[in-house]
């Protein structure tokens, strides 16, 4: 079976968003897939990690076509602010300075769906007749960028091709969609293009549940939850760190600020000395300004580790070394759907997990569910102070770790066999 993956994400780029579909093409041909990869040629990745380009498999057959990048010329304005608001670190309203409000403004009312919309015309013009020249059975679209979803939406219009839409979040539901500075008519638009997204696509697939019922609340077409997950990454044996390291993995943007939590930390080590002594916070990758200011001022500097961005193979190596795998999400209705794909790499790292997020979230449940962990709403301080003491007192005893269960439906070949099931159900109705 021939299938078309249409993607903006794709080695070198780095960060969560190439992970998914760089996986499951890795084990597509397992299941008697065969993929083709639809990219850009000249594209502006916030993050590059070119480790991964060892995991496109032998033989892929990637195709690429040219896209305009307005981001290249908001680097006119500023660089810094460009590259921030391209990697979705956006600053609260009131600390927002004058260039990011202008940007936003920008991007919000003048590139819809998003700045990668002026890719959309050249590639249903090339893949309209490569589709027909290759007897592609299947495309598939994933988002964000949802301009690539309008890329499939054409097509699928002109050739009646199978297509399935994959959102690996939401889009006019994200949080981030409300800081755009968005106009009524803007804000109409989004959701107009979503509305026509999901009920042309043939089958629409999603990374979480309250997603899924969200979508079926706009859309008569089925929707499929398929999650992210992990991989049986080949790593060299790591070792426990031994200070109580709690590590968090991945952007920190300017909502994700439990300082509740700060304050737990910097309490425990003013209460406990042997705590005081062993405790490290570590984060790794892009951390929001908001978030430093405020483990700053919570205390907490002379213990806190900043490591930037590292390759997605350090990252896997840092998490089976540290002692707590920290998980914060955003405190809003919004967010309740959001299941990172680091949430399945921290599960399969059997590092308990320390999760924060809003009531209800989706994270929540799923931790419950494989006992990977404990999972607490912001302003539960008394309840985090108690779980962190019980990770760090099982740490001082060397028997610091958790008994997950239930995790391997969430391997990426298990996932990919899933994907494979609902890509044949579609051939079987061509």
């Amino acid at each position: 079976m021939k299938v078309l993956l249409i993607t903006y994400y794709w080695p070198p780029a780095g960060g969560p968003g190439v992970q998914r579909w760089l996986k499951f093409v890795k084990y597509f041909k397992d299941f008697g897939i065969d993929p083709i990869v639809y990219i850009p040629e000249n594209p502006t990745y916030p993050l590059e990690d070119a480790s991964l380009l060892s995991e496109v498999p032998e033989g892929t057959t990637i195709i690429k076509q040219p896209i305009f990048e307005p981001y290249r010329f908001a680097e006119i304005f500023s660089k810094k602010e460009s590259k921030t608001i391209s990697k979705g670190i956006i600053a609260k309203s009131e600390k927002q300075s004058f260039v990011q409000r202008l940007l936003l403004y920008i991007r919000g009312n003048f590139f819809i769906p998003d700045a990668r919309k002026f890719w959309i015309k050249p590639s249903v013009k090339f893949l309209e007749a490569y589709i027909s020249k290759e007897n592609v059975d299947v495309i598939i679209t994933t988002g964000p960028p949802h301009s690539v979803h309008l890329i499939g939406k054409e097509l699928k219009e002109k050739l009646n091709v199978k297509w399935i839409a994959d959102f690996r979040d939401p889009w006019t539901t994200i949080g981030y969609h409300n800081k755009l500075k968005l106009t009524k008519r803007s804000l109409a638009k989004h959701k107009q293009l979503e509305k026509e997204v999901l009920t042309c696509a043939d089958r629409l697939t999603v990374t979480s549940y309250i997603t899924k019922e969200e979508f079926e609340e706009i859309t008569n077409q089925p929707v499929s939850v398929i999650t992210n997950g992990y991989d049986t990454e080949i790593v060299a044996e790591v070792k426990l760190d031994k200070e109580f390291t709690i590590s968090h993995i991945g952007s920190l943007l300017s909502g994700r600020n439990p300082e509740k939590l700060w304050q737990v930390l910097y309490d425990l080590t003013q209460e406990n000395i042997d705590f005081s002594k062993a405790f490290k916070i570590r984060l790794v990758g892009a951390v929001s300004e908001d978030v430093l200011s405020s483990i700053k001022e919570a205390g907490l500097s002379s213990f806190l580790d900043i490591k930037g961005y590292v390759s997605h193979k350090e990252a896997i190596e840092i998490q089976r070394s540290s002692q707590v795998l920290l998980l914060i999400e955003i405190d809003s209705d919004e967010t309740k759907c959001i299941i990172p794909g680091k949430l399945f790499e921290y599960m399969v790292s059997k590092r308990p997990i320390l999760a924060i997020g809003p009531k209800g979230a989706d994270i929540s449940k799923l931790i419950r569910e494989t006992n990977s962990g404990n999972f607490f709403e912001y302003n539960e301080y008394n309840e985090i102070k108690k779980t962190v003491l019980t990770y760090f007192e099982k740490f001082q005893e060397h028997k610091l770790i958790a008994y997950t269960q239930g995790i391997e439906k969430y391997s990426r070949r298990e996932l990919t066999r899933e994907m494979s099931l609902l890509l044949k159900s579609l051939e079987s109705n061509i």
